[in-house]
């Protein structure tokens, strides 16, 4: 069995301020270690359900967050952005059994996490098919992509109560619930027990249940908080600019979605 796991920050438990997740911060050092100790729950778990391949993609910032050592042996890892339209996903394609996200974070304008974002902080909303566009969402689209299960996602409440209604069998681990600018986490070893034994629950189950149909037809709106990134984003190909701030986007082939958003988002 090989086991794909997209690691992010902003979900990782009892993070709530940006210098939080800032890998030259003193206070982002231990929430580096926290990612690193939830991802190594994670891959430990697919290893104790019969994997013999996890390669983990560490999705955050410089993508140099994850501390390797810390991963259980034989745990492969993606460090740094290789410029894929993939992006949070790269290394995924059709071999793999399973997806696992960790560390994810509700999507911009979504209030159950003071860090809320999708990809970049200039980027003030973003809808696909009318659906808030959460990093979670538009990754989860590449592994429907490339027919692969999404198993398990950890990261704030919101995010986690999104992932159950998109998919119904997927587990799911709530580390923190975020009220304004301010968060109510669980306790972090609490967070990698319940990661490691939802990630083996959720191998060791029907995986088929965890595909996710990919939609037929994409319509991404992208809104910006300036001006001039929506008239520069609207001479993209195949991208309009509708109002001063948004561009629309309109593809029925999802690699076309990636790769728009890789230049545009």
């Amino acid at each position: 069995m090989k086991v794909f796991i997209s690691s992010d920050i902003e979900g990782t438990t009892g993070i709530v301020a940006w210098n939080e997740t800032n890998l030259n911060s003193d206070v982002g050092d231990y929430f580096r270690k926290q990612m690193t100790r939830e991802v190594a729950a994670a891959a430990q778990a697919a290893f104790d359900s019969g994997a013999d391949d996890v390669l983990v993609k560490d999705a955050h910032d410089s993508a140099r967050n994850i501390i390797p050592t810390e991963l259980p042996q034989p745990t492969r890892l993606v460090r740094g952005w290789s410029g894929h339209p993939f992006c949070m996903m790269f290394g995924l394609d059709s071999s793999f059994d399973a997806v696992v996200f960790t560390g994810y974070h509700s999507a911009a304008t979504v209030p159950g996490n003071p860090l809320s974002h999708t990809m970049d902080s200039g980027v003030a909303n973003l809808t696909i098919n009318g659906i808030q566009g959460s990093e979670f969402l538009i990754n989860a689209y590449t592994a429907a992509y490339c027919n692969v299960p999404i198993a398990f996602v950890s990261g704030d409440d919101d995010l986690c109560q999104f992932a159950k209604k998109l998919i119904p069998a997927i587990q799911t681990v709530s580390t923190n619930k975020g009220t304004g600018n301010a968060t109510i986490s669980i306790h972090p070893k609490t967070a990698c027990e319940l990661i490691g034994q939802r990630v083996q629950l959720a191998l060791q189950g029907n995986l088929d249940d965890c595909r996710l149909e990919l939609p037929k037809t994409f319509d991404i709106v992208a809104k910006y908080k300036e001006h001039q990134r929506a008239y520069r984003s609207g001479f993209y190909p195949g991208a309009k600019q509708i109002d001063s701030t948004t561009i629309q986007f309109v593809t029925d082939d999802y690699f076309e979605a990636l790769r728009m958003m890789r230049f545009l988002v």
